[in-house]
């Protein structure tokens, strides 16, 4: 048939299917505490947290940074960064030294500024000078940030900081302070992937139990690795009990001197990445795996009570929860017992300076 008008074919329309894609919907700004922000860590962290790789990419933050008045200068060259990074979910950012402005209205807070260890200084004294820190950390997180704020303790020593800031904010509940271990439990995943010859991706459920500190232990008898598909014990898939008893513990425990001794500057870039995962887990949840935090104890697994302990833990609907159940070998007490036992000396220190 030939068109009337010009005697050329008809052009015959065919009905298409017109796709209507749905806004995507933006959360309400949460507002965001970062202490230590002109430091090396929160240099890395910032950008993850700002980016969506923390919270979503569906919710927009507003980050608050908290130094001390002489990195102020530093500071502002962040603020600068921040700017130049041109982020979609970044909607607002506020500089300053005063705590109770950093954590007004704050639904998360990482605190990762500390005092540093120096040369010659012992343990007991770094306690001392960061029991002071954190001291007024709480009092201000008590006084002005939302009494559901879920607070990531960094700076060392980390399980007791975060103990004393829990102290001084009794208005916010104590399961919402956590302290930092995710770093081990991400250096104990990467060490059996290593031994493995596997992606880090396919090993799971590796526990850090007790202190960030030398005494941690490194567990990998429940852990899994998936090989062909198939969830095998590490543990089995090792083959190697010593191993598992000696260098992976060690190893794991002394990374971040190593990391010092080859850098010369403390693993920044790594820390930072584990707050991000410790913090997104948090709030998003863990699904099947169980992730390693330091909560305060209720005297699981016969650890000291009133103690911020690492446990394994899977989260929910924004809850954390000890994981159960699982057996402690003689060896395994041995080491729960080491690790507790510094911790609670730790805690008896800190109420001593606290006195002052």
């Amino acid at each position: 048939m030939s068109c009337f008008c010009c005697g050329s074919a008809p052009r015959i329309v065919e009905e298409t299917e017109i796709i209507v894609k749905e806004p995507v919907v933006m959360a309400a700004p949460i507002k965001v505490a970062v202490t230590g922000a002109a430091g090396q860590i929160a240099y890395s962290l910032l950008y993850q947290i700002a980016s969506g790789a923390v919270f979503g990419p569906n919710q927009p933050v507003y980050l608050h940074l908290l130094d001390i008045a002489p990195m102020m200068g530093v500071l502002n060259g962040v603020v600068m960064e921040l700017a130049d990074c041109a982020l979609p979910l970044l909607a607002g950012v506020l500089p300053t030294a005063n705590p109770e402005e950093a954590f007004k209205d704050v639904a998360a807070a990482f605190l990762v500024g500390s005092m540093p260890r120096k040369e010659g200084m012992e343990r007991k004294d770094l306690l001392s000078a960061n029991v002071r820190i954190f001291k007024e950390q709480g009092q201000a997180l008590d006084k002005v940030a939302r009494k559901d704020v879920k607070i990531l303790v960094v700076g060392n020593p980390a399980n007791t900081n975060a103990l004393i800031c829990s102290k001084y904010a009794p208005s916010i509940p104590r399961e919402n302070f956590t302290a930092m271990t995710r770093l081990d439990h991400n250096r104990a995943q990467a060490q059996l992937a290593d031994k493995l010859g596997v992606p880090v991706r396919d090993v799971k459920n590796v526990i850090i139990w007790g202190n960030h500190s030398s005494t941690q232990f490194p567990d990998a008898s429940n852990a899994l690795v998936n090989v062909g598909g198939i969830n095998k014990p590490v543990p089995a898939a090792v083959n190697d009990d010593e191993y598992l008893k000696t260098t992976f513990v060690t190893t794991v425990q002394k990374r971040g001197a190593a990391v010092i001794a080859a850098r010369k500057m403390s693993s920044a870039l790594s820390a930072a990445k584990a707050a991000s995962d410790h913090m997104r887990d948090w709030f998003l949840g863990t699904g099947d795996r169980w992730v390693s935090m330091g909560v305060i104890s209720d005297g699981s697994y016969g650890t000291p009570r009133d103690v911020v302990f690492s446990f394994p833990v899977t989260v929910t609907n924004g809850k954390w929860k000890i994981v159960e159940g699982l057996t402690i070998s003689d060896f395994a007490r041995e080491m729960l017992d080491i690790t507790g036992k510094e911790l609670a000396e730790e805690k008896r220190d800190a109420l001593e300076v606290c006195k002052d």
